[in-house]
């Protein structure tokens, strides 16, 4: 029998897509100096209030994903109006993601897969996300993502103020070693069945000097070491045991945080299993929050809340066409009407 050579590599991958590098994306698709301003600005103002120096309640809102562009410009326009009057007590942030952490199978975000079709051109959805990014930036609205890929980063976080590390990755050691090394303030969420802890390590390993594979700008390969991020902080946005944006919940956290040697600087996720995925929860549980600062809890320096045009969500995948505008394809959002409200009555109150 003649001799033969077995394949070994790749037994079960079907293609690949060379991508420009983060470097050569980031000329095609410059920042301004303005812009590069703006970025640094905003995501001092968040170290800030995360210090506790700026008294200023931080409001991360905004759709639970970006799946087209433009009811995401249109969402971004009337937040930033409104952003703008209520600045004095609020700093508001724009959520503004593109990649979803699936429990088993579903559309993974804008960067993966632009145009909802199971395509998966990802050098376009990394291009589209740095121009999405940077006309939110234009309309004077910091912005905020999730980043779920290693690689992600590389390409667009120069246009992120703030970021988060989710409830399924805040266990992973190649996510502490990431937010170890990102340039934006870091909030990290507790696991999805509710452990504080868990979110607490992530925070104490985030906050050291760490080394690990990644990419540089050029897209080699290469060995990271970082100084470790100084303004990670604890997200609590409830689990599969119930929510925990209440006092005594927030109570233990600062308890646990203060045994670790860590800030006593807390945000709380409004959405999520804190309202049990309920959009029309969402309202109740942010006052219940904004009430717990208005008497004094200090820890408490934000809310996260998820907004968008039209509320609830909608199905998909389906035709693209018979899609409702604005409205989401992921988590049930708040519609428009009720989040202007409810900022309006976060800044009487506060």
């Amino acid at each position: 029998m003649p001799y033969t050579t077995r394949k070994v590599s790749d037994l079960h991958v079907v293609g690949t897509q060379v991508l420009a590098s983060p470097a050569e994306m980031g000329l095609e698709i410059a920042r301004s100096d303005a812009e590069a301003d703006f970025v640094a600005d905003s995501r001092d103002v968040i170290h800030r209030i995360l210090q506790g120096t700026d008294p200023r309640f931080l409001v991360i809102v905004g759709p639970c994903s970006i799946h087209d562009p433009e009811s995401c410009r249109e969402y971004a326009e009337k937040l930033s109006v409104l952003s703008r009057e209520l600045e004095d007590k609020l700093f508001v942030v724009m959520r503004v993601y593109f990649e979803k952490p699936r429990t088993s199978i579903g559309w993974k975000g804008l960067v993966m897969d632009p145009h909802l079709d199971g395509s998966y051109d990802i050098d376009s959805g990394l291009r589209l996300a740095r121009r999405i990014l940077r006309e939110v930036i234009d309309l004077g609205l910091p912005t905020a993502t999730e980043f779920l890929d290693p690689i992600t980063p590389q390409y667009i976080s120069d246009l992120v103020s703030w970021s988060a590390i989710g409830a399924r990755t805040s266990e992973s050691q190649t996510h502490r070693q990431m937010a170890s090394g990102l340039s934006m303030p870091v909030g990290i969420k507790n696991s999805t069945y509710g452990d504080i802890q868990a979110a607490i390590n992530g925070i104490k390993a985030a906050t050291h000097s760490q080394s690990f594979l990644g990419v540089d700008a050029g897209g080699r390969a290469c060995a990271v070491s970082t100084s470790g991020n100084p303004d990670c902080h604890i997200i609590l946005r409830g689990g599969t045991q119930g929510p925990n944006y209440q006092a005594s919940e927030l109570q233990q956290a600062q308890g646990l945080l203060s045994e670790n040697g860590l800030p006593d600087r807390v945000i709380v996720d409004a959405s999520h299993a804190n309202c049990g995925k309920d959009h029309e929860r969402m309202p109740a549980v942010f006052r219940d929050i904004l009430q717990q600062r208005v008497a004094g809890n200090r820890m408490l320096v934000g809310a996260m809340l998820e907004s968008n045009l039209v509320a609830g969500a909608q199905s998909f995948p389906r035709p693209l066409e018979d899609l409702v505008y604005g409205q989401s394809i992921t988590d049930k959002c708040m519609n428009w009407e009720t989040t202007e409200a409810l900022l309006r009555e976060a800044h009487t109150l506060l």
